[in-house]
């Protein structure tokens, strides 16, 4: 197997290999690469030249970032199989990241509270519903993290109640569960029924019109489509650009923080790598209401 096919192959993430086999198939027909092999001859020049293309392109610079981060990643496994002396991404000046701060918009407590009480309390679809915002909104978790849930992830531990999240890169963490969330998730199960099926899915579709199965994980698609429904419905997407489901971990990060919760814990919680990641969402420095804005007076 090329050293190349083996590279990709080695990327854990289905999302994060797809993005990388387009950014490479994207560099290849710039560049002119019929086969594999060929990128064994790709110099610096060559790799300059596409990210001036990109540049002109219009592409954001974060994806600027990822595409040159990709060939950079194929290019140290080439050399640690020997197949080129260097890697010649090396060097090439990327657009500088924000290190600031997060462009993934948060909510106010007041929009939050308007989402959670978005979904009506009188159906299965709706308890389901205010139990799906509540896990984002109180426990910061990604939206693959919450379709990965089982009914066996919620459980107790050292007398308290936890999720048990399996996050990127087959990270594990423990997630203690707030009390309007445990209600929330005791009122769902209740109607729905399946708690007792351990190693079924703990969010589940309530219709299935193709096949009618309804005990399989709810689809990531669906609770994109539920959430940004109810922040229409409540006029949350109106004025929040850039309004999307990682806005309530945002949120939930935001919020802890702005409540004295340590960064580190925050970085435990959310699963990050690295606290940098963490600090995106920090806006203790930075809030609105100690701005200038509001001390000019005339």
């Amino acid at each position: 197997m090329p050293a190349e096919l083996e590279w990709l192959a080695n990327i854990r993430s289905e999302k994060t290999r797809r993005a990388y086999q387009n950014d490479l198939r994207d560099f290849s027909r710039f560049v002119g690469l019929e086969q594999l092999d060929e990128f064994r001859i790709v110099t610096r020049a060559h790799i300059i030249a596409w990210r001036q293309t990109l540049g002109q392109r219009r592409f954001a610079e974060a994806t600027v970032r990822r595409k040159l981060s990709a060939l950079s990643s194929l290019f140290d496994y080439l050399c640690e199989k020997n197949a080129v002396t260097h890697n010649p991404v090396k060097g090439v000046k990327r657009p500088l990241a924000n290190s600031h701060e997060g462009k993934t918009p948060a909510l106010s407590n007041e929009q939050a509270r308007r989402l959670l009480e978005a979904p009506p309390e009188d159906t299965l679809k709706g308890k389901r519903d205010q139990a799906m915002l509540a896990t984002l909104l109180y426990h910061g978790l990604r939206r693959q993290e919450l379709c990965n849930l089982r009914i066996k992830d919620y459980q107790r531990r050292t007398g308290v109640m936890m999720f048990h999240v399996h996050g990127k890169r087959s990270k594990e963490r423990f997630v203690p569960v707030e009390p309007r969330t445990q209600r929330l998730l005791a009122a769902y199960l209740d109607v729905a029924g399946h708690s007792g099926e351990l190693d079924g899915a703990l969010f589940r579709p309530v219709k299935n019109n193709t096949t009618g199965d309804l005990s399989k994980p709810l689809n990531p698609r669906s609770v994109y489509r539920a959430v940004l429904g109810y922040a229409k419905q409540v006029g949350i997407t109106l004025d929040t650009h850039g309004f999307c489901v990682h806005s309530l971990r945002a949120t939930a990060a935001t919020n802890a923080l702005e409540h004295q919760a340590d960064i580190a814990k925050v970085q435990e919680w959310l699963g990050h790598a690295n606290v940098s990641t963490t600090r995106l969402y920090d806006k203790r420095h930075s809030r609105p209401e100690d701005s200038p804005s509001f001390k000019v007076a005339y």
